[in-house]
């Protein structure tokens, strides 16, 4: 039975504080997350969303502020909370020395589920994340990622009412990453499941809900994937030219749009209807044009507006330090 809080939210954070040392990671936030909906929270690293997650989770206590999830307050009734939720971490925590089901069985022990649902339940998850066949091999003959489907399946044994992604596909190749994102999808539409994932792959975010963006530990933008997109205010336009400084000023004349530099000596800005705009604006231009392209924005280009950097650049060295990390944890 659901004991959400008010307008059908299953978690409600509300203004709080992460302080260590003296240095605020999380800085006064306040956000909700609606029942059954997938929720997405966006940052570079070090903006806040692992120890905001971490907190919400009872993993970490907050300086200060309030925190309920499922109706539950996570300071007072962190046992309760830890019952209704399911955690996939960002670093592997699988034993690769016993199978799928031995896994799940262990896990399942843990939450107390009775002996006769468990084997049951675990089938159940393991058919979800279509790792059946595969249920009694040892995972360490399993690829990085059947492992994290596992860890999926894991986090689902109990029933949780939110199920905490964080960076679920991190590592992984394209088509493996896109098969997870399937599962997550069909878990939203056949489970009662509220899903609250992090990810820095920034187009995969396109199938939440919602999306809050978090950076030096405040939020600075919430709200559905198009209408953050909608902050823009157009198509994206990417130039390159002879001369980019005369250009840029010709652009800000005939369109009052802003103009970015961009990679590989590109200026990039926005207008209304690239389609109308870019015959004249070729034909008019005070010099030449080298290249032109035009396209709808996405949400880095939302998080570059909005921070004036990319999420992309900041988060790139920690995708190569954790992709070391699984390749050796692999290889032992």
């Amino acid at each position: 039975m659901s004991n959400t809080g008010t307008d059908n939210n299953i978690i409600e954070v509300k203004n709080l504080v992460k302080e260590f040392k003296g240095l605020r990671a999380v800085d006064n936030i306040t956000f909700a997350v609606k029942e059954n909906e997938i929720f997405g929270f966006l940052g570079p690293n070090g903006a806040g969303k692992t120890t905001t997650i971490n907190i919400i989770c009872t993993l970490l206590s907050k300086t200060s502020g309030e925190i309920t999830l499922n109706g539950y307050d996570a300071a007072r009734e962190r046992n309760k909370i830890r019952n209704c939720i399911g955690i996939v971490f960002q670093d592997p925590s699988l034993d690769d020395r016993l199978t799928a089901l031995e896994n799940l069985h262990f896990h399942g022990l843990l939450y107390n589920i009775p002996r006769n649902e468990l084997k049951k339940r675990s089938e159940e998850v393991l058919e979800i994340v279509d790792l059946i066949s595969r249920k009694n091999s040892l995972v360490m003959t399993y690829s990085g990622g059947m492992r994290r489907r596992l860890e999926i399946a894991r986090g689902l044994l109990h029933y949780p009412k939110v199920l905490f992604l964080d960076e679920p596909t991190l590592g992984l190749d394209p088509q493996t990453r896109n098969k997870i994102w399937d599962y997550i999808i069909k878990l939203k539409k056949n489970k009662n499941i509220t899903i609250f994932l992090t990810s820095h792959y920034m187009e995969e975010t396109e199938i939440c809900d919602r999306i809050a963006i978090i950076d030096h530990g405040k939020i600075i933008a919430l709200d559905s994937p198009d209408n953050l997109k909608n902050i823009i205010g157009g198509d994206i336009i990417t130039i390159l030219s002879e001369d980019n400084t005369k250009l840029k000023k010709y652009i800000n004349e005939i369109t009052g749009s802003e103009v970015h530099d961009a990679k590989e000596d590109k200026i990039r800005f926005e207008v209304k209807n690239s389609s109308s705009f870019i015959p004249k604006f070729i034909k008019n231009s005070p010099v030449k044009i080298l290249s032109i392209s035009a396209r709808k924005p996405t949400l880095n280009d939302v998080f570059l507006d909005l921070t004036g950097r990319e999420i992309r650049e900041e988060n790139a060295s920690s995708r190569d330090s954790l992709r070391m990390r699984m390749r050796g944890r692999m290889r032992h």
